[in-house]
């Protein structure tokens, strides 16, 4: 619903200037929930969970402030080119918005898309004294922060990488949870069951969405795709240790067709009992779980990625929720963002299974524990990735083109090519798009 700015913006550049009508943010001392009663904002959230999340109970920061909230979803990949192209119009027709930090951080910061929130977190006249600032997660904090030390969005979620696994199935065939990567190969293997159309691993085989499983056994080396000088990383021998291991998995022990494989042809795969094991994001646990959708519900197990050669780490992936530095409803975009990403909404999340909260206090919940669905092994598994976690994807502006780039390259393995020349040309194909993005 799209209450009031987009026929004002129609022929209205020179009002959205005028002093007039910009908040004095400022202009008084006590904090108050409804300071900025009357206003108007506009939101654009990315559909998920989240996003139904913050809809859902929207009314109740409306009644809380006196605020009016005009809301959307878009999916995923047109709301980042939406935000691309109506931020460099500049005049955004929304005063707040979700951003992928694991795509889009890299891109909104150097283009100071964003309001430097620290002087707003700062200010006990616009901070409620319920925020506990305290209680939101380093990791979390620091995913949201810019390499400068802006903090242009308020962390709402993070998505961990667990390696799901069915427990009938490893009771079956007498085998252990991996201890190691090179165990998941092992497991793999005496766990595939061609015959009864069972295969020991599922992941995803299509290019660009397939960019993560690569990345998390990398990881496993201690290494990330780009070094902090902005040097690629993507065709060392560690990187080429975890195309290897990508490949193996998915050529010998990866259901038929996985090669097209996204999250949901994985997820269907696991849910039905055809795959023993699945590498993707804790958040996608909910439909296993649910008997409508799953053959395997209390079969599942949650556990965290085994470690590699040389580290432990799960990949790390998330959002955050920030305010166009180009509107003018500054403070009541604030009072949005921090409702947003305060204890109730953060606590609904982990209740619903709708994303892993940046909060540390649902965690400490022990009747979400006690009555959730998904069983306290979850609950581990989330705890344990957050303390290993890394991000799973590089801080660069052309993520896409990255994802792009190497999703072919891995794909092509999984069809036979070379590890190493596939790396190999891919990284010498990026190195000057990266470049040219930083010039830029």
């Amino acid at each position: 619903m799209k209450i009031f700015r987009r026929h004002l913006l129609a022929g209205a550049a020179g009002t959205l200037a005028a002093p007039a009508i910009v908040e004095q943010v400022g202009a008084q001392s006590a904090f108050d929930w409804r300071r900025f009663r009357g206003t108007e904002l506009e939101v654009s959230l990315t559909l998920s969970p989240r996003g139904d999340t913050l809809q859902r109970h929207q009314k109740e920061f409306e009644d809380l402030t006196g605020i009016k909230v005009g809301s959307e979803q878009v999916p995923e990949q047109q709301h980042r080119q939406k935000l691309v192209i109506e931020f460099t119009s500049g005049r955004p027709s929304f005063d707040v918005v979700t951003i992928s930090l694991h795509v889009s951080k890299r891109q909104v910061g150097k283009a100071r898309w964003l309001t430097d929130l620290r002087p707003m977190l700062n200010d006990p006249s616009l901070l409620s004294p319920d925020y506990d600032r305290a209680d939101v997660s380093a990791g979390g904090l620091a995913y949201a922060t810019q390499a400068d030390g802006r903090v242009d969005t308020l962390p709402n979620s993070v998505d961990y990488w667990i390696l799901y696994y069915n427990k009938e199935l490893f009771e079956q065939k007498g085998v252990a949870y991996p201890r190691t990567m090179d165990e998941i190969v092992t497991a793999a293997e005496k766990l595939t069951d061609k015959g009864r159309g069972i295969y020991g691993f599922v992941g995803r085989g299509l290019k660009n969405a397939n960019i993560p499983v690569w990345t998390s056994w990398l990881l496993g080396q201690g290494q990330e795709t780009v070094s902090p000088d902005g040097r690629l990383l993507t065709d060392t021998p560690e990187a080429i240790w975890a195309g290897e291991l990508y490949k193996r998995l998915m050529r010998e022990w990866a259901p038929p067709g996985s090669i097209g494989f996204n999250w949901n042809e994985c997820q269907t795969s696991f849910a039905q009992g055809r795959a023993a094991m699945w590498l993707d994001g804790i958040g996608f646990a909910p439909p296993l779980e649910d008997p409508t959708r799953s053959r395997i519900v209390g079969k599942v197990g949650y556990g965290v990625v085994p470690p590699g050669p040389k580290a432990h780490h799960s990949a790390m992936f998330g959002d955050g929720i920030g305010i166009a530095a180009a509107s003018r409803k500054q403070g009541a975009a604030f009072l949005y963002i921090q409702w947003a990403t305060m204890k109730a909404n953060h606590t609904r999340l982990l209740q619903t299974g709708s994303g892993v909260p940046t909060r540390n206090s649902p965690f400490r919940n022990q009747d979400i524990m006690q009555n959730s669905k998904f069983g306290r092994e979850w609950f581990e598994t989330l705890l344990k990735s957050g303390e290993i976690a890394r991000p799973g994807l590089p801080v660069i502006i052309p993520v896409t083109e990255f994802r792009d780039t190497f999703g072919i390259a891995l794909t092509n393995t999984i069809g036979g090519a070379d590890v190493a020349a596939e790396l190999r040309k891919a990284t010498a194909e990026f190195q000057p798009i990266l470049d040219r993005s930083e010039r830029a």
